[in-house]
């Protein structure tokens, strides 16, 4: 079946900035379309800022970047109501919450208490500022980034953000051939300058709409169910996934049919979305952790023990 049209403009724009990362736009774009925020965890240089900038570019949406840093705090996320002498009353001032695709570059380097400003934003597309709800966009998507490696004045997300995250994944390093494309590509300027939109605000509301239409058998729904469940009673599993998880990983499935230009779901659109959106919301014992069994491996097993509708 050929890919739905909006979507493959979209990653051909992508692509003309982001080389040798097409699951991982896929992933993205899944993410984006099925309403969830992204994670992206991966070592500094691998193109993470440069992917985000170019999913904003290439639908003409507005971006915001969050540096964030032990001394961040939620008012410099949300905004501020600052005291106004002429009228004498306070007006708001927008936070960088307030736009369309925001980068919270390096989440994990700022406290838990500004980490959390973030967790109404992400949960419910709103904010609560002195006492008052202000509603985000409806294209209002998270992109946050974390090094794996170095956790010297870091402070981890905790359970309820990670699990706002609809999936965690890694761009990982390209081939050599397209890094040596990357380095030709950069002689004179960043491609990404001259990156030109190529859908509107209204064609992408359009495609997040339609993922309603895809249908999902029952069996596929009970075979969500299932792998969610498997997570809670796993060996190593303190705390298995929720049904945030199974809400996920369905719209997620979802958004992969409607990329495929077919209207139902498959166990393969399950399979290959699963470890991104379940492994990052497990918490797991002492034991397992210094064995080196990862959260992705556990999942991975589960995958190969739940029985698949056929």
């Amino acid at each position: 079946m050929p890919a739905d049209p909006i979507y493959q403009k979209i990653v051909n724009n992508i692509e003309k900035v982001i080389q040798g990362q097409s699951a991982t736009i896929r992933k993205l774009l899944a993410a984006f379309i099925a309403g969830g925020h992204v994670l992206l965890e991966d070592v500094p240089g691998t193109g993470k800022t440069t992917l985000a900038k170019a999913l904003a570019r290439t639908i003409n949406a507005d971006f915001h970047r969050i540096q964030f840093t032990p001394d961040l705090l939620p008012t410099d996320i949300l905004g501020v109501s600052i005291f106004d002498q002429r009228d004498q009353e306070f007006h708001f001032h927008p936070g960088p919450v307030f736009t369309n695709i925001l980068l919270a570059d390096e989440i994990n380097r700022a406290s838990p208490r500004t980490q959390s400003a973030l967790l109404e934003a992400m949960g419910e597309s709103q904010v609560s500022v002195d006492g008052n709800r202000r509603h985000l966009d409806e294209l209002f998507f998270v992109i946050a980034t974390q090094n794996p490696v170095e956790y010297h004045g870091t402070y981890p997300l905790p359970e309820a953000q990670m699990d706002r995250f609809a999936m965690r994944f890694s761009p990982g390093y390209v081939t050599a051939q397209e890094e040596v494309t990357i380095l030709t590509e950069q002689n004179r300027q960043h491609p990404i300058e001259s990156l030109q939109p190529c859908v509107d605000r209204d064609a992408v509301i359009t495609l997040k709409k339609r993922i309603a239409d895809i249908r999902i058998s029952e069996e596929l729904k009970h075979y969500i169910v299932s792998l969610i469940r498997a997570t809670r009673n796993a060996e190593g599993v303190i705390n298995g996934a929720s049904p945030r998880a199974s809400l996920s990983l369905m719209k997620a499935t979802q958004a992969l049919a409607l990329f495929d230009g077919i209207e139902y779901v498959t166990p393969d659109h399950i399979q290959e979305i699963a470890v991104p959106v379940i492994a990052h919301r497990l918490m797991l014992d002492s034991h397992a952790r210094f064995s080196g069994t990862t959260a992705e491996d556990i999942v991975a097993r589960i995958l190969d023990s739940v029985r698949v509708p056929v």
